[in-house]
């Protein structure tokens, strides 16, 4: 149950507004990998000083964690797939381009924000609530910025069962990608009695 519905849902769409912002910015620059990172690099910074260096109290060092995390999860899974030629990216001299890992990041930072912005507005915030809200969401809203970048022709999958270019298997890694990360945090969460809203 939402306590707020039209806030909930205006949230979501300003989610998948600068989802769609995204994926066009990859999109019209992916010749450019170089010049995506830096977007991305510098990005990442201003969420690290507006999160973690600005504030007086509460900073929210797990930010830098999850980051990590999903960074690194994102550039194993992305290498043994193109290693694989289960996908590949188009229009760049290498494998993999140069802003693959700092996406993964974002992505976690994004979702995180997000969930931190969707859960106060569930009637009952239990763990199992806030499991279906991540797991709903690390389904549709990664997803949904691929098929932007995948139909201005960043990349292409060739795995099987697709809808929308976006195949089947890709939405059962992204979720658990997510998910394990989210894992680890409510572990360290747990272990080092951190009160977070989203791992809590």
């Amino acid at each position: 149950m939402i306590l707020n519905k039209k806030k909930f849902f205006t949230e979501i769409t300003k989610a998948v507004i600068k989802l769609i912002i995204a994926g066009i910015l990859i999109g019209v620059l992916k010749k450019y990998d170089a010049i995506i990172a830096g977007i991305l690099i510098l990005k990442i910074i201003h969420n690290i000083y507006k999160d973690i260096l600005k504030p007086k109290t509460n900073k929210n060092y797990l930010l830098i964690v999850g980051m990590l995390l999903t960074g690194f999860g994102g550039i194993v899974g992305e290498t043994w797939g193109v290693a694989n030629g289960y996908w590949e990216y188009h229009q760049v001299n290498r494998a993999i381009p140069f802003w693959v890992p700092f996406a993964w990041m974002l992505a976690f930072h994004y979702l995180y924000k997000l969930e931190g912005k969707l859960i106060p507005l569930l009637q009952h915030q239990s763990q199992k609530n806030k499991i279906i809200l991540a797991i709903i969401l690390a389904i549709i809203l990664p997803a949904f910025g691929e098929i932007v970048t995948i139909y201005l022709g960043v990349w292409t999958y060739y795995w099987p069962y697709q809808i929308f270019g976006v195949p089947l298997y890709a939405f059962i890694c992204l979720v658990f990608v997510h998910m394990l990360v989210y894992t680890i945090l409510h572990f360290i969460c747990k272990k080092y009695k951190i009160n977070d809203v989203v791992f809590n």
